[in-house]
């Protein structure tokens, strides 16, 4: 327990000023988000909304996210960067992609889901997830219920994408789901999200999201900030 500027003891182990450092200095080296990392310039658009849809499902197995980010670049790479084209593509086409980016022991089961998951988007959303926004109509439990319809995407892969859409879709936003506020606990920060939204000023949040699940998921990151 640490002492704030004000007097009053913060239980979260950082007062508002060091959180705020500790924020900042997580953000600055660790806060691209997961779609730019897998070259994804993430707009209100069909086909970029459609490649974080997939990068969401390849991140929902239990495999390391550089891995996850690698078979998504493999797949654009062949092309396969909107529904039609994935719908389109033969079934040993993506295994292969998946498997160029090291994506082998779920390779033909994800495959096929992106094969089902690309015609559920075509048929459903006639190809353009800012339908599935719209049918949502501001609600973001109804969104993470349409999210979790498409093939490969279950709860862990629906917060995946809200954490990284809600810089382009705000009405998720703050979207910090209990992987990000694991971070902020192992940091010995507070786990509202509110009040990590305020510490971290004006940063987006979708790279306070992924800054905060990169340091869940790598004890080094977070040591070496808290330390920093």
């Amino acid at each position: 327990m640490t002492e704030r500027r004000d007097g009053r003891a913060d239980r979260d182990g950082h007062g508002d000023r060091d959180g705020g450092r500790v924020l900042h200095e997580l953000v600055e080296a660790h806060g691209e988000t997961f779609a730019e990392e897998a070259g994804i310039t993430l707009k209100d658009t069909p086909q970029p909304l459609y490649r974080l849809l997939v990068l969401a499902v390849l991140l929902s197995a239990r495999i390391r996210g550089s891995v996850g980010v690698a078979a998504a670049r493999e797949l654009a790479e062949a092309g396969l960067r909107d529904p039609r084209r994935m719908a389109d593509a033969d079934w040993q086409e993506r295994v292969d992609a998946l498997g160029r980016g090291g994506y082998r022991r779920y390779d033909e089961r994800t495959a096929t889901q992106l094969g089902e998951g690309a015609e559920l988007v075509l048929d459903r959303w006639g190809g353009d997830l800012r339908r599935m926004h719209q049918e949502a109509d501001g609600d973001v439990s109804a969104l993470r219920d349409l999210l979790q319809e498409v093939p490969g995407l279950g709860p862990a892969g629906a917060d995946i994408f809200l954490r990284e859409v809600q810089d382009v879709w705000p009405e998720p936003a703050p979207y910090l789901d209990a992987k990000a506020l694991s971070g902020a606990e192992r940091l010995g920060l507070p786990k509202d999200p509110g009040r990590l939204v305020d510490l971290a000023g004006d940063t987006p949040p979708a790279h306070l999201a992924a800054a905060l699940v990169r340091a869940a998921l790598d004890k080094k990151i977070a040591d070496s900030v808290a330390s920093g």
